[in-house]
């Protein structure tokens, strides 16, 4: 097995709570999302019932966005000027 330097396994980490933060406001917004593309009835109560709740997909839109933006830019200027490639 090879090895890898302190600052890339840092780095690897980062970008996978990055993705993991990505992939949970994905999970957040699969209502609004099923209800946009599907829009049923059931779709409506689903979202009638959340939005009693408390339920606010903009958090979803601006926490994953804002992860999804950084984790990109993030891995493309590790790659860009630690590996060498892009």
């Amino acid at each position: 097995m090879g090895s890898q330097s302190t600052a890339k396994t840092i780095f690897l980490l980062a970008s996978m709570v990055g993705w993991l933060v990505v992939g949970a406001a994905l999970m957040y917004l699969f209502p609004v999302l099923a209800d946009r593309l599907v829009s049923s009835d059931l779709t409506q109560l689903w979202m009638e019932n959340l939005s009693r709740s408390g339920y606010n997909p903009i958090l979803g839109w601006v926490g994953g966005g804002s992860a999804l933006i950084v984790t990109v830019v993030a891995t493309l200027i590790w790659h860009q000027r630690f590996e060498g490639k892009i």
